[in-house]
């Protein structure tokens, strides 16, 4: 993999206490615009992942949204999107997020946020993907996530051999070139087999 085309973010349905949680969502969301990349995510209009998206489509990007039948009232379903795609249930909808991203980055969020990204880090770990995961942690929101992997790797829960190869950014600008940086390192038939991969999971 080359070039990063597409990038899914998952982050929060809220907007935090912190105000920089959602300035920096959607100062993310002007970069992937500015940049001509593609933004997949959850496809709700509230929090975090409304401020990201919304910021796309205000700069001339283009949004993914994908959201399981369930949560389109919940999350408030954002109707701008160009693409939307609603799905049966969650598993199908992390499985289109998977396939039609060529990494991803975790924002603040919560429980569901913290599910996906350690979802994506699981696959990873187990050989399934090479695609790039980031962290954007702002205002050292993950830190304690940062400690707890830490504390894995320190006990041999996290064995050699077994690593979590997580990116962190601790400034959102960082984040587009850490990303690109770790992709042009991705030999380029690995993309071709992620896709496959994904169907074996």
């Amino acid at each position: 993999m080359s070039r990063i085309k597409s990038v899914c973010v998952y982050c929060g349905s809220g907007p935090g206490t912190n105000p920089a949680f959602m300035a920096a969502a959607r100062q993310f969301g002007r970069i992937l615009a500015d940049n001509g990349i593609r933004l997949v995510y959850g496809g709700g209009s509230a929090g975090l992942m409304g401020a990201c998206a919304e910021a796309v489509l205000d700069h001339g990007g283009f949004v993914t949204g994908i959201i399981p039948e369930f949560l389109t009232d919940r999350e408030h379903m954002l109707m701008r999107a160009q693409e939307r795609i609603i799905t049966r249930d969650l598993h199908e909808r992390k499985r289109l997020m998977f396939e039609r991203a060529d990494a991803f980055v975790a924002l603040p969020g919560g429980v569901g946020t913290l599910e996906e990204l350690v979802e994506q880090l699981t696959w990873a770990q187990l050989g399934r993907h090479r695609k790039p995961i980031l962290i954007a942690d702002i205002d050292h929101f993950w830190d304690p996530l940062r400690a707890l992997i830490a504390h894995m790797e320190k006990l041999q829960f996290i064995r050699a051999g077994l690593n979590v190869n997580l990116l962190v950014a601790d400034r959102i600008e960082d984040v587009l070139p850490k990303l690109q940086a770790a992709a042009r390192a991705l030999p380029e038939p690995d993309a071709e087999l992620q896709a496959a991969a994904v169907e074996r999971m």
